[in-house]
């Protein structure tokens, strides 16, 4: 069975934004801090906004969270998702405040009649909805039917029930995820739920860990599915800051060509031909690359064994001799510098660049 690549999903709607189609994979994360703690979310959120999210998500645990959200719309410039569980009510008070979309979970929020005030009111709004079904929290009746095991068949039956009483009552603005904390199953979870809804999808892998080995999960569970052409929006769950899982978004993205506008570093993990103190300099130059959103590819080699060759696919890189440097621009070199003049000379090549 033919799966619904990306670019065959339906288009979605949230605010000013289309999710889905031919429409580029949107990069999103969700704020740390309580919402109704306002200028910290507006500023949280606009951070992750600078470095390239799309979307912002926030928790919607009471009603002064709830009310918060007209507040912070007025200072944001990007859409707004509302995670609700277990209380319908707070649903129908975050549309009428001005959220944009928002997040279902079917594990805890199944009462139908709750789910159909829901509905209207996010037609009335033009809200969209996400089924964010999560491993954690599916329900019991699913965890019986599969002998209490999560599997990825277990998954997309709990977002099709929501599905199809969205559908009923012509709904269709959906977007979908079906996210575990096991790799395989959520990758399997995805593959099922590209071949079974018309809808995009919301990739993720949940409670990855922390930033390293979040890092390597994510990158295992979303890689192949990206490559695969699964997949219209992203989150990189980390336990660390929200703006270090939209870096690593982008750097996911980038990595596979599936965006342009990131910069791509190259460097070596030194070994003992090394004569220059490397590491601390790829880091200065990488903070600076990203800092300043340059999309070049710049190579920071410790000796020249593979520098000259590196240098030669990147836009411009340096590679490192006895406590001295040579520049390397398009493989052709433009200048030897001290080790002390190293960042500085880099940089002002990079800027010249732009």
């Amino acid at each position: 069975m033919a799966y619904y690549h990306r670019e065959k999903t339906r288009k979605v709607r949230i605010g000013k934004l289309l999710l889905g189609g031919s429409n580029e994979i949107i990069i999103q994360s969700m704020c740390a801090i309580k919402t109704s703690h306002t200028k910290e979310v507006i500023a949280q959120i606009n951070q992750c906004v600078k470095l390239g999210a799309k979307l912002m998500r926030v928790s919607i645990l009471d009603k002064e969270d709830a009310l918060a959200i007209k507040e912070i719309k007025k200072h944001i410039t990007v859409p707004l998702i509302g995670d609700i569980h277990f209380d319908p009510a707070l649903a129908i008070l975050a549309i009428d405040n001005g959220i944009d979309k928002i997040r279902l979970n079917p594990g805890n929020i199944s009462e139908k009649d709750a789910i159909i005030k829901i509905i209207q009111k996010a037609k009335e709004k033009n809200v969209a909805i996400r089924v964010g079904v999560n491993s954690g929290s599916l329900d019991r009746e699913i965890l019986d039917k599969y002998h209490n095991e999560i599997t990825a068949l277990g998954l997309v039956e709990s977002a099709k029930k929501l599905i199809d009483l969205l559908e009923a009552n012509d709904f269709h603005d959906i977007v979908i995820s079906l996210k575990g904390s096991d790799v395989q199953k959520t990758i399997a979870a995805y593959r099922l739920a590209a071949k079974t809804f018309p809808y995009p999808l919301h990739l993720g892998l949940t409670e990855a860990s922390i930033k390293d080995i979040g890092l390597i999960r994510s990158s295992l569970a979303l890689g192949p599915l990206l490559l695969e052409g699964i997949g219209n929006t992203i989150r990189i769950s980390l336990t660390d800051e929200p703006f270090e899982e939209v870096l690593a978004a982008k750097r996911m993205l980038k990595d596979l060509n599936l965006i342009t506008d990131f910069p791509t570093l190259i460097s070596c993990p030194t070994c003992g031909r090394t004569e220059v103190n490397l590491i601390p300099l790829a880091k200065q130059v990488n903070n600076f690359l990203i800092e300043n959103n340059i999309p070049l590819t710049v190579a920071i080699m410790g000796c020249v064994v593979n520098g000259p060759g590196e240098a030669k696919q990147a836009d411009i890189g340096i590679a490192g001799g006895k406590k001295q440097y040579v520049i390397f621009k398009k493989g052709q070199i433009l200048k030897t510098v001290k080790e002390s003049e190293a960042f500085a000379t880099l940089k002002a090549e990079i800027l010249k660049m732009l």
